[in-house]
């Protein structure tokens, strides 16, 4: 490589000179001042109106904070890149500022629908209406997906591209997308279908197959399910559209059923006396349902008399089911301690027999 050694030096007096480094002081000096802006931005300015909800929503003021200061920041550069830059930059520099200002404006409705998602008390204040939960986290997806897809379509058309063209060769490369991706456009469609028929919401409790647990996601192509041990199932919306869902969230009440044996030796006047009071004790119990109880000799069993005892808690909640089962339990063990019957174990008689040798007295 040739160095032209009078050309070098003309080269580095011209960048040196006073009058570039005039420029170059405003561009840095409009640069700080734009860092320095965005921090007492953030610092006073979103405090004021964060004292005051009548002044915004918190929401909006949290989605708008990051972009906002992001933002503040590329100004400053670009105001002074444009100071400092020739005039035949700013066709670039002005594309540049154009697209940082759709990013940063998809960037806060992006988080804005996340922040709504979130919080579904805001969702129906916003709506003045109830919304199923389980729609809310899929339409928010959708939403944040339309942004995106907004956001690049200006963009693209900003820098001159040909978006006309995009799109129609993306009805050529759907044909071809949806004969790759057929498993995926059948969860998509099943996810469709379990939300308008929404037999589970985020929350409940559900059973399918051998997976029983916590609904913790509805995505396009699937749900999360935490079970009991607190592992994860992900199951495919197709898979899960043609199994049977049984959802325990949805009842109201819950079931206790159970068999009790009594000793055979039990006298038919004390078993009557004991399964009258069981009864009463049942109708009587603020935690028990009186709809639906049912305590009747229901057999004669292997090792004795077989007591049916049927009925329902009034509360759903497993918590309390447990404890209104236990007092029935303490209530029954009671009942049959004042009558004087004996629960039945497991036992067996055994008979001897003794014969006499032929011919022998028998006495």
């Amino acid at each position: 490589m040739n160095f032209n050694l009078p050309e070098l030096t003309e080269y580095f007096q011209t960048l040196f000179n006073h009058a570039h480094l005039a420029r170059l002081s405003v561009s840095l000096g409009i640069l700080g001042a734009f860092i320095l802006l965005q921090n007492l931005f953030v610092r006073y300015i979103f405090r004021f109106f964060f004292s005051m909800p009548s002044m915004g929503n918190a929401f909006l003021l949290q989605a708008l904070q990051k972009p906002l200061k992001h933002f503040f920041v590329f100004m400053g550069f670009y105001l002074g890149l444009k100071h400092y830059l020739p005039a035949a930059s700013y066709t670039f520099l002005d594309n540049l500022a154009a697209t940082a200002i759709v990013v940063f404006t998809a960037d806060s409705v992006y988080t804005l629908i996340g922040l709504y998602a979130a919080d579904e008390k805001e969702v129906f204040r916003l709506f003045n209406k109830k919304i199923d939960s389980i729609l809310i986290p899929f339409f928010s997806k959708i939403l944040r997906l339309l942004v995106i897809a907004m956001a690049f379509v200006v963009v693209a058309s900003r820098w001159g591209y040909d978006i006309n063209g995009f799109i129609a060769g993306l009805g050529l490369g759907g044909l071809a997308f949806a004969l790759a991706a057929k498993d995926l456009l059948a969860n998509i469609f099943s996810g469709v279908v379990i939300i308008t028929d929404k037999p589970f919401s985020i929350g409940d409790w559900v059973k399918t197959g051998d997976v029983e647990g916590t609904v913790e996601d509805i995505s396009f192509r699937s749900i999360r399910i935490r079970q009991f041990d607190a592992s994860v199932v992900t199951i495919p919306n197709a898979g899960l559209i043609n199994s049977p869902i049984i959802n325990f969230s949805r009842r109201t009440l819950r079931r206790i059923s159970f068999n009790l044996e009594v000793r055979y030796d039990t006298s038919s006047d004390k078993l009557k006396n004991c399964i009258t009071r069981i009864e009463k004790m049942l109708l009587d119990h603020k935690g028990i349902d009186n709809k639906t109880i049912f305590v009747r000799l229901n057999s004669f069993g292997q090792h004795g008399l077989t007591i049916l005892i049927y009925c329902f808690t009034a509360t759903a909640v497993w918590g309390e089911y447990l404890k209104i089962n236990e007092e029935v339990h303490f209530e029954i063990m009671k009942i049959l301690e004042d009558e004087g019957v004996k629960i039945a174990l497991p036992s067996q008689s055994v008979y001897l027999e003794t014969r006499n040798p032929s011919g022998s007295d028998p006495n």
